[in-house]
Formats: C-alpha cells, sequence, structure tokens
C-alpha cells in the first residue's frame, strides 16, 4: 500500500471524527509531527500503532487496505469463542484468539489457558484469577484491562501498548515484556520475581508491596514511579529514569549500570555496600539512602 494513499485515509478518518492531528497524537502517546508525516504519506504507524489508530478512528484495519473490504468491527464477548481448536498432547486444547477486537470479554476464573491474543485490540477485558502461563501478547492495544490475581508466569508482551490495567497480586514471575508501552497500571502486590523488561516504557504505574527478585531493566524509561518495599539481585542496565523514588525500600546486591542515576530520589532507603557503590559511581543522590552493616 502506498504511504500517502494510507496517509490520507488517516486523514479522512480522523476529520471525519472531528480531533486535530495534536488530539490524535495524545491518544496515541506520540508526537502530532509523527500524525503530520503519517498523514502527508512521509511515513507509516507500525503494526501496534495500527492497532490503536483503527479503534481510535472507529474503523477495522482492513480500512487502510484496498486490498480487502472493510467490514465494521465487531464487539466479541466470551461467548464468540474462536473456531478450529488445536488439540495438543494431553488432550489440552490451544486457542489462537488472535487479530480479534475484544471489548468487555470476561475470562476471569478460567484455567489453563495458553491463549494467543496477538495483534488484537483489549478493552475493559476481565481476567481475574484466570490461569495463563506463558501467555503471548504481540503487537496489541490493551486498555483498562484486569488481571488482578492472575498467574502470568512465564507470560511474554511484545511490542504492545499497556494503559490503565489493574494488575493487583498478579503472578508475573519470569514474564518478560519488550518494546512495549506500560502506563497508568496498578501493579500493586504484584510478584515480579524474574521478570524482565526491555526496551519498555514504565510510566506513571503503582507498584506498592511488590515482590522485586531477580527482576531487571534493560533500555527501558522509567518514570513517575514510587518503588518501595525490599529489591534483592535486581538489574538495571542503561535505563533512563525521570521522577523516580525508592522509599522506605532496601536494596541488596541490586545492580545499576550505564547513564546517569543523579534521577533517582531515596526517602528512608538502605543498601548493601555493593548496591551503594553502583549507585555512587552513577553519580545519584545518596540523600535518603543509608549502608546497610555486613551484620544487618
Amino acid at each position: 500500500m502506498e504511504t500517502k494513499i494510507i496517509g490520507s485515509k488517516i486523514a479522512k478518518a480522523r476529520k471525519e471524527i472531528n480531533i486535530s492531528q495534536a488530539q490524535l497524537a495524545e491518544k496515541l502517546f506520540i508526537s502530532p509531527q509523527a500524525v503530520g508525516k503519517w498523514e502527508r504519506g512521509e511515513s507509516v504507524p507500525d503494526l501496534v500503532t495500527f492497532n490503536r489508530l483503527a479503534t481510535i478512528l472507529g474503523v477495522d484495519l482492513n480500512y487502510f487496505s484496498d486490498s480487502f473490504p472493510s467490514v465494521n468491527a465487531e464487539t466479541v464477548t466470551v461467548d464468540a469463542l474462536p473456531k478450529a481448536p488445536v488439540e495438543k498432547q494431553g488432550n489440552q486444547r490451544s486457542w489462537d484468539m488472535s487479530g480479534g477486537n475484544w471489548v468487555d470479554a470476561d475470562f476471569s476464573g478460567l484455567k489453563n489457558l495458553h491463549e494467543k491474543f496477538s495483534g488484537s485490540n483489549m478493552q475493559r477485558c476481565k481476567f481475574i484469577g484466570a490461569v495463563m502461563p506463558e501467555l503471548l501478547l504481540k503487537g496489541n492495544h490493551i486498555d483498562s484491562c484486569d488481571f488482578r490475581g492472575a498467574d502470568l508466569r512465564g507470560s511474554r508482551i511484545q511490542e504492545s501498548y499497556v494503559v490503565k490495567g489493574r494488575f493487583n497480586d498478579a503472578v508475573m514471575v519470569e514474564a518478560e515484556l519488550s518494546g512495549s508501552h506500560v502506563k497508568n497500571c496498578d501493579f500493586t502486590g504484584a510478584d515480579f520475581t524474574g521478570a524482565k523488561f526491555t526496551t519498555s516504557d514504565f510510566t506513571k504505574n503503582t507498584v506498592v508491596n511488590a515482590t522485586w527478585v531477580r527482576t531487571s531493566f534493560i533500555a527501558t524509561q522509567i518514570s513517575d514511579v514510587v518503588i518501595n518495599g525490599e529489591l534483592t539481585d535486581c538489574y538495571f542496565e542503561n535505563c533512563s529514569f525521570a521522577r523516580v523514588t525508592f522509599e522506605r525500600a532496601t536494596l541488596l546486591n541490586t545492580f545499576f549500570k550505564g547513564r546517569t542515576l543523579k534521577h533517582l530520589h531515596f526517602v528512608d532507603c538502605h543498601a548493601d555496600r555493593m548496591t551503594y557503590e553502583f549507585l555512587k559511581n552513577g553519580k545519584a543522590n545518596l540523600d535518603g539512602l543509608t549502608v546497610l552493616n555486613p551484620e544487618e
């Protein structure tokens, strides 16, 4: 598809819902200049952004292509299960639920799920207490979904937008989040043991009383976050920090490497000697941080 044709379609749909380029950019968490480039045919959105764009403009993905007729996006509920389940060893069924428009679906309490929801739009869906180890979410827009108490161990969230989600007490053990934008989510009481964040944006999230053991953040933007509790064997490499506060936290054997740490703040915190030296070497402001005695 020619970029100019896609651009004209974006502009037409935007004007039909009477919003400006700046307003569209704000909803997509991008700059107005990027929207201008799309509409002029100088560039095109990536797959993740196309999904979000279609939702905002009230069209389906086929709208952007002349190869397929456009149809109205349908609201899919839990009763509209996908066809043709794949039978796996041990008579375990594996459903592929990718490419859907899931709105207000309730999957709460379901067990032994191995669903794939890649390339999907998910709004206000419920997964409360669901068991979804090794779940794959790739290229999704996940807005205002409820994962409270869900088992997401070993799950992979890739190239997705996750906004206003509820992950209270969720099990995120060994989960991997890569190339994703995670904003305004509540992770109170979540278990991030062994979880890995890579080239992602972790912004304005609540992480009160979360478990941080062997958790790693690599090339990730972390901003407007307050972290408490104990961090053990955690790893921060080449991360960008903005308005990040450790409050009443204890940092043990936690590694900081790469970019300046001067935007970190500490309130009534403690750290072992090695962690303290990592922070000092990164020019962190160590006010509010006390070195633990070896006996402690």
